[in-house]
């Protein structure tokens, strides 16, 4: 199945993706207590769970696991929380969102100053085929994978593998790939700082695990709660953007709003994965006002229903995409392998 693409109302079709873009820009500001309300029912069930999981270890191995586990949703939440401090929508003080980006940076594994560069390029550039390879899944046009080597395809082919994609590919980016400021190593201090510095203060986390509770500790708390976290953010990236009816346009023809609104999804979940996920579904809002704060994402949808029905998808209709691959600039949709090969006699 594909998202549900509805006609849209008369509030949603007389208004283009710049004139939402204009109507958002009230709702830009944040509210310090609701975000500090926000930071402490997130990050006090997170140290509570650690906490509680630890004393399991002297209960049961696989009680301790579980409880990791479950934790890791209030981790996504941190990240979730970290994105956006990095968007300056989380506290009006840009000082204080960079600071508390920073230490959440910690928990999450990813050095906060160079995540946050990487992420407005994404934000700049999403849905550009000429500006892809930063802050993206990698995706191909059906001509470019076509014109591949046999040998490159299948290496393609591995990328995009469900196992490799939720399983390989967040061990390499959260716990190898974040160690270095990749795509700025050579952009200056600022982002070797960041990278070190969350290294360093991650070492000490990790030592004192080991020294307190073991390598049980590390094995069955510290290593599934973060990598439980970073599959499903990979997840919630992926059908953020990875649906058939997405948009990727040529520079000359790829504009904006245009992309942001009609490029990403509306992963429409229930209530409590919404909260867990701290409402990022609603995510061609947030691309069209990336300066609203999560809380009040809702509060756009409340006030203008019409922007509920754009590439609405639910969990269940959000699986089909785990097929979708190639990008296929005639028909101006994501393609499954067996498409392609349906509609061009090879794949």
């Amino acid at each position: 199945m594909t998202p549900q693409n509805i006609a849209p109302p008369l509030m949603m079709a007389d208004k283009t993706s710049r004139d939402w873009s204009r109507i958002l820009a009230s709702y830009r500001s944040p509210n310090a207590t609701r975000s500090l309300f926000e930071l402490g029912v997130t990050l006090g069930p997170f140290i509570l769970l650690w906490g509680v999981a630890w004393w399991a270890l002297s209960v049961s191995y696989i009680l301790a696991l579980t409880l990791a586990l479950m934790n890791g949703a209030f981790l996504l939440r941190l990240f979730a929380i970290q994105h956006d401090c990095g968007h300056g929508a989380f506290f009006n003080n840009r000082t204080l969102s960079d600071w508390t980006g920073r230490a959440l940076g910690v928990l999450t594994l990813t050095p906060y100053d160079v995540w946050r560069r990487a992420h407005s390029v994404h934000h700049a550039s999403s849905g550009n085929l000429d500006k892809r390879g930063m802050g993206d899944i990698t995706t191909l046009t059906v001509k470019e994978y076509l014109a591949l080597s046999s040998w490159r395809k299948f290496i393609y082919r591995l990328y995009r593998n469900p196992v490799v994609m939720f399983g390989i590919g967040p061990i390499y980016m959260f716990y190898l790939q974040n160690r270095l400021p990749f795509g700025f190593m050579k952009s200056g201090w600022p982002y070797w700082t960041s990278a070190m510095g969350t290294n360093i203060a991650i070492a000490v986390i990790v030592a004192l695990v080991i020294y307190f509770g073991g390598l049980s500790a590390l094995f069955l708390i510290f290593i599934p709660t973060t990598l439980f976290a970073a599959s499903t953010g990979i997840w919630l990236f992926y059908v953020q953007h990875q649906f058939e009816d997405t948009i990727w346009d040529s520079e000359d023809d790829w504009e904006l709003q245009d992309a942001a609104l009609h490029g990403s999804s509306h992963y429409d979940l229930p209530v409590v994965l919404r909260w867990l996920t701290a409402n990022i579904g609603i995510h061609h809002v947030h691309h069209l006002g990336s300066r609203i704060p999560f809380y009040r994402l809702t509060e756009v949808l409340r006030d203008h229903p019409g922007l509920a029905s754009p590439n609405r998808m639910t969990f269940r209709q959000s699986l089909s995409c785990l097929k979708l691959h190639l990008w296929d600039e005639n028909g101006h949709k994501l393609l499954s392998w067996r498409q392609v090969r349906a509609l061009y006699g090879r794949g």
